[in-house]
């Protein structure tokens, strides 16, 4: 009996481990590949516990999940008229064939990265060297990045890899040609500013010109017509006048006085040294009523 246990023990742990070399897990953020004497049996791809052939048979794995390729620096490609840009990218890709990528790489993820930016990198500088500065900044980005996603999509295909997208994050020109284009930008928006201030100045005399213009008629219009209503006005005191001077020529003369008097004295300090006997006096002579039976 106790000669039979330790073989029983020895069994059962003999078991444990043939079952355990035989069963592999495949979880599902990755790809297994069994493989059995160097060569590649078939690919495990959906999650769970799996069974291989123990000691002939081994298992490798490889990353199934969306890898991000992003450049640390912004690379300096040439536009269709040969000016320097640089731009700034990023690359969404995963492993979708691992027994291509397998043969293509081994299990160096590294080397697959490096041959990847290569291949993005001469389809962006081929594509750059396609188009124009202004439809690389702005006007036709979105059709650069569809044609590269595509060129680079059939090229990774032959070794097992997925290029899900390609985003063109930034574009710049290089400082020294930044410089110069700031400083023609600020030289154009000076020139087209001192072109609005010009055609202002102008607008504003012409203008101002306009209102002199305008204000002289309307001064001598309104002079004509205040000479107009002074010179009838002075018309009908005159027949005034002279009515009033035909019915009664002494009252004329003595109402005539009385304006010479009140025009010459304004005051109470006003002075006038004259001749008593001049006629100026003559009404204030009479005022005592000397005259008065006439």
């Amino acid at each position: 009996m106790n000669t039979r246990l330790p073989l029983t023990i020895g069994v059962c742990l003999l078991l444990i481990v043939v079952v355990a070399m035989s069963t592999f897990r495949v979880d599902q953020r990755r790809f297994a590949l069994v493989m059995q004497l160097g060569e590649i049996k078939r690919v495990e791809s959906t999650p769970g516990l799996k069974f291989k052939l123990p000691l002939i048979q081994n298992v490798k794995y490889f990353d199934r999940r969306i890898l991000t390729m992003d450049s640390p620096e912004p690379e300096l490609f040439q536009t269709a008229e040969k000016k320097n840009v640089l731009v700034d990218s990023f690359v969404k890709w995963h492993i979708k064939d691992p027994a291509m990528f397998y043969r293509a790489f081994g299990q160096d993820e590294e080397r697959a990265t490096n041959r990847l930016e290569q291949t993005i990198n001469s389809v962006l500088r081929e594509e750059f060297g396609k188009r124009l500065m202004h439809d690389v900044i702005s006007g036709a980005r979105q059709d650069l990045m569809a044609a590269v996603k595509t060129k680079a999509r059939n090229d990774s295909a032959q070794y097992g890899v997925e290029v899900i997208d390609v985003r063109v994050k930034r574009v710049e020109l290089p400082t020294d040609v930044s410089d110069s284009v700031y400083r023609r930008m600020e030289a154009e928006r000076k020139r087209v500013a001192n072109e609005l201030r010009s055609t202002g100045g102008a607008v504003a005399e012409q203008i101002k010109a306009d209102a002199d213009k305008r204000r002289e008629v309307v001064v001598a219009e309104a002079y004509r017509d205040a000479q107009k209503i002074k010179g009838e006005a002075d018309a009908k005191a005159i027949a005034i006048y002279a009515e009033a001077f035909g019915r009664s020529p002494e009252f004329y003369r003595f109402w005539r006085s009385m304006e010479a008097y009140r025009q010459t004295f304004h005051s109470k300090s006003d002075v006038l040294v004259v001749d008593p006997s001049s006629e100026f006096f003559k009404y204030m002579k009479n005022s005592g009523g000397k005259d008065s039976g006439k």
